[in-house]
């Protein structure tokens, strides 16, 4: 039994029947290969038989009495693998969208909160004879880092179906009473406000900081909440979702990165920059002003890794789409995430989760709820126009019951005011694109998913224009170089003979010896 952070409690209060708070995986798998053939039921066997080493693919929620506390973790006694892994056929001809539009059907239902909050959906009848395993995760049990982390124990590293070691037995733990739970909540609360009072301390130092830092002309600066501009998908959203994917090569990225000398993170924000300037543009619709991405960072330590919390904050960056030139924008884009690191810093990276701690249940959910019911988003300039986040994954193939994973689009939750989320994924060379949208907010997401190879191959373009210039740059600085070598060697010469003539000049002009002024050592002094 253990209860929930106040970071993972806020993802179920921010929850709305708008606003779902899952994120979801689509990993597209070649069965061709697979050892005795595929078989839904055998893909079942294998999730059913490592659930154990996911801990909380068991647990489920329990709430606290009045709500006065965040909910507790507790190992389900009722569980059944029946309730979280299901089958369904992708609509013929079985493609790319095809598969995005029923991704977006079944990112569309929340979690069912009296159950362990997961689900894993096999998807048969897709092109070339794959399938797809969808899984739908609630954000309060997972981020993007841990939740990667914890489909691993899904995976092998050979086709070969490895045996997971068996389970421990361990007794059912008594749940506490509601008399037990109402007890230590209250006493929570009454030890929170001392401990607010010395947070609220540290946060004013922290916010002085970022005012210094904001003041100082010379240091770069992030974007700031608030100060984005409005697009059609900015504002108040619905439940239905769809969904699109892309796929890039990791080597051309990385040579994007080396040629620019900036960040992985820096290019896959500067291809979606390019690729919006080129969605929004077609509408007629880009902005004057650059849009803002909200850009999740991990602040897990080395030594909270194998958690499954969130461990998680956000920093703000422009993504300079009303620079044309993608070399351009992406210099602006590097320069912007350094600053916006920096700022991120300065506050402090356990900032949010330590305020989240204070988080009241009911206060915040009713909070939520009624933004939503209002349509707020509809009122106010946009806090940031879209979420983009980029999680590493394996350089290396990996196996899910001897089928090979072709690839893997992750898909984070859109939010009020932010109807569009991108997320990224790096798998054996590739960097895949998930787009999560809220479909009336977005209906033509695959004219924007469409975009990112086109504003990746400018950047590509780019990239080579400006190797040929520093190499171009290089060149002449080396002939400049030479061509002050060669003249240093003139003067040095020239300064040679020089010397030279004016020291044969000295020799001529000594005055001859005189044998009256020899040394005295061979002359006898008088004996007296």
């Amino acid at each position: 039994m253990e209860r929930l952070s106040g970071l993972d409690a806020s993802f179920l209060y921010l929850e709305t029947p708008q606003m779902h708070m899952h994120v979801a995986m689509v990993a597209v798998l070649d069965p061709s290969e697979m050892p005795g053939g595929y078989s839904f039921e055998r893909m079942t066997e294998l999730i059913e038989s490592r659930i154990h080493l996911v801990p909380p693919m068991r647990r489920r929620l329990l709430e606290v009495p009045f709500s006065l506390h965040h909910p507790l973790w507790i190992d389900d006694p009722h569980f059944d693998i029946i309730h979280h892994v299901r089958r369904v056929a992708c609509p013929a001809p079985g493609g790319m969208r095809e598969l995005g539009a029923l991704a977006g059907r079944i990112t569309s239902t929340p979690l069912d909160r009296s159950r362990p909050l997961w689900e894993a959906w096999v998807i048969e009848g897709l092109e070339n004879g794959h399938v797809a395993i969808l899984c739908k995760v609630h954000h309060c049990t997972v981020d993007g880092a841990s939740g990667a982390g914890l489909l691993v124990h899904l995976f092998d590293l050979q086709r070969q179906v490895s045996s997971p070691p068996a389970p421990r037995k361990k007794a059912i733990a008594d749940l506490p009473s509601q008399g037990d739970m109402v007890r230590y909540a209250l006493l929570s609360r009454v030890k929170q406000p001392v401990e607010a009072a010395k947070l609220a301390t540290r946060t004013v130092r922290a916010v002085s900081d970022l005012i210094k830092l904001r003041r100082d002309p010379e240091a770069q600066h992030g974007a700031a909440p608030l100060t984005a501009p409005r697009t059609h998908f900015n504002g108040a959203i619905t439940a239905k979702r769809n969904a699109a994917f892309a796929r890039l090569p990791l080597d051309g990225i990385k040579t994007i990165k080396r040629a620019f000398d900036c960040k992985v993170n820096d290019v896959v924000l500067a291809v979606c920059a390019g690729a919006l300037r080129r969605y929004l543009a077609a509408r007629n619709e880009l902005p004057d002003i650059p849009l803002i991405a909200a850009v999740p960072i991990s602040v897990r330590a080395s030594s909270e890794k194998g958690q499954s919390n969130n461990k998680v904050s956000a920093m703000f960056t422009s993504l300079a789409t009303h620079v044309e030139d993608p070399g351009e924008r992406l210099l602006a884009i590097s320069a912007t995430t350094r600053g916006a690191k920096e700022e991120h810093n300065a506050i402090g990276a356990d900032m949010l989760q330590n305020w989240a701690e204070f988080a009241a249940p009911t206060t915040f959910n009713l909070a939520a709820r009624f933004y939503t019911r209002l349509k707020l988003a509809d009122r106010h300039r946009p806090i940031h126009n879209l979420v983009i986040s980029n999680v590493p994954g394996p350089p290396f193939p990996i196996y899910m019951a001897g089928a090979e994973l072709v690839a893997a689009y992750p898909m984070g939750p859109v939010m009020e005011g932010a109807a569009l989320n991108i997320t990224v994924m790096s798998y054996k060379g590739s960097v895949d694109f998930g787009f999560m949208v809220a479909a009336d907010s977005m209906p033509d997401v695959w004219d924007l998913a469409d975009q990112i190879e086109p504003a990746y191959l400018e950047l590509i373009e780019a990239a080579q224009r400006r190797a040929e210039d520093l190499a171009q740059d290089a060149m002449v600085a080396a002939q400049k170089a030479s061509a002050k070598a060669r003249s240093a060697i003139e003067v040095a010469a020239s300064v040679g003979q020089v010397a030279k003539e004016l020291g044969v000049a000295a020799v001529e002009g000594e005055p001859e010896d005189d044998p009256q002024h020899q040394d005295g050592d061979d002359a006898q002094p008088d004996a007296q």
